[in-house]
């Protein structure tokens, strides 16, 4: 499969770089979902548009057996993207920069790679739609739950490419890999008047200034030492003036953990820190919505593409992943189905080329590897 999958490489990177250089935002892919039909379709394999919205389902195999699915996302980010490269994006604001660019192109390998084989039981190739949405109304990952894309499905499994690792190996981990990604806004309200008139209002920035220690000491003071957190308060807005005490103070941050009871005492510790500012004579507003789950992978699932991978590249260059704390919307997959989402490294050299970052951008060597990883893994399971 690896072989066939490299001798696929020059067209993997075209069709990466033509959905690079094309980016659309989450639930706005109506160009990309018409590419990757118009490839499917001249593949010849049967698929759905306008799932999700704005995703796409191709379906594989002769239905006598299990389903399964594999996933990629479409969805880029609002940044600027610079450089010069030849496939640099032509819609300003707007670019590729955390690679789902490439799971796509990866997963349109798939669909060339196993377009003409015998499976024996159903395959689900899911192109889906915004999955940088990082609220659960803006998840197209929960909304192809909701419209039981997932339903019947056995097992499934997806991949991300990694900037910051070396290009081609394979991280895969058992249980919580990624964090519940949860957000907060707030404001503390005072009374504001004249700053050399202090006493005659009641100034929300010192009020904040008795929040802020009570929000950094949640982890280490409220949270078992042995679970995995972090909150981090990402701005703080106040004040038009030097002279002019502020009416509030504005805040927002974000809340990431693994359990589901760590982040229910997350969120209460989170109301119990603004709460000080009531107990000083003001007030505060917080709205802490809950985001993506923990993204959690099925030890069985993740062993057995870990097993595939191991095959494939060698056990030199696959890694057992750590957990992080970046999120990921394959969560409501995962909690649906059993799921088993991997990691693969694609630093260029040793440049940063960070997510979500202008700069980023991978080694496109990695397309192969990835459609081979994935096709194999389906192949595997579907035929034995």
């Amino acid at each position: 499969m690896l072989d066939r999958a490299r001798a696929l490489q020059p067209r993997l990177v075209q069709l990466r770089r033509h959905i690079h250089a094309h980016p659309e935002l989450g639930f706005q892919e109506f160009q990309t979902g018409q590419f990757v039909s118009d490839t499917l379709t001249a593949l010849g394999v049967e698929h759905m548009r306008g799932v999700a919205r704005t995703g796409v389902v191709a379906v594989l195999g002769n239905g006598r057996g299990p389903t399964i699915a594999l996933r990629a996302d479409m969805d880029a980010l609002p940044l600027q993207e610079s450089g010069d490269a030849p496939y640099k994006s032509q819609t300003p604001g707007v670019m590729h920069a955390c690679g789902h660019d490439a799971h796509t192109a990866i997963l349109l390998g798939v669909a060339e790679l196993l377009g003409k084989e015998e499976l024996n039981g159903t395959l689900k190739l899911i192109f889906q739609p915004s999955e940088e949405g990082g609220a659960e109304d803006k998840s197209g990952g929960l909304l192809m739950v909701q419209e039981g894309v997932l339903d019947g499905v056995e097992r499934v499994w997806g991949l991300h490419v990694g900037s910051g690792e070396t290009a081609g190996v394979i991280s895969v981990g058992e249980g919580p890999i990624q964090a519940a990604a949860d957000s907060f806004s707030a404001s503390i309200l005072g009374v504001g008047g004249h700053g050399a008139f202090p006493h005659r209002s009641l100034d929300p920035i010192w009020l904040a200034s008795q929040v802020l220690p009570a929000i950094y000491g949640i982890i280490p003071r409220r949270l078992d030492p042995t679970r995995m957190a972090v909150i981090t308060v990402g701005t703080i807005h106040a004040g038009t003036a030097n002279n002019v005490i502020p009416m509030k103070v504005d805040f927002t941050g974000t809340i990431r953990s693994f359990e589901e009871d760590t982040r229910a005492l997350l969120h209460k510790s989170l109301e119990e820190a603004f709460s000080i500012a009531r107990a000083m004579g003001g007030d505060f507003v917080l709205n802490h919505p809950y985001g993506y789950p923990a993204n959690v992978n099925d030890p069985e699932t993740a062993r057995y593409i870990r097993g595939v991978a191991t095959d494939l590249v060698g056990a030199d260059h696959v890694e057992t992943a750590l957990p992080m704390m970046a999120g990921e919307d394959f969560a409501y997959m995962a909690r649906k189905s059993k799921g088993g989402f991997i990691n693969i490294g694609a630093a260029i050299g040793d440049k940063p080329r960070p997510h979500h970052h202008p700069d980023f951008d991978i080694d496109e060597s990695i397309l192969s590897t990835g459609a081979a990883v994935l096709a194999e893994t389906a192949r595997r399971y579907l035929n034995g």
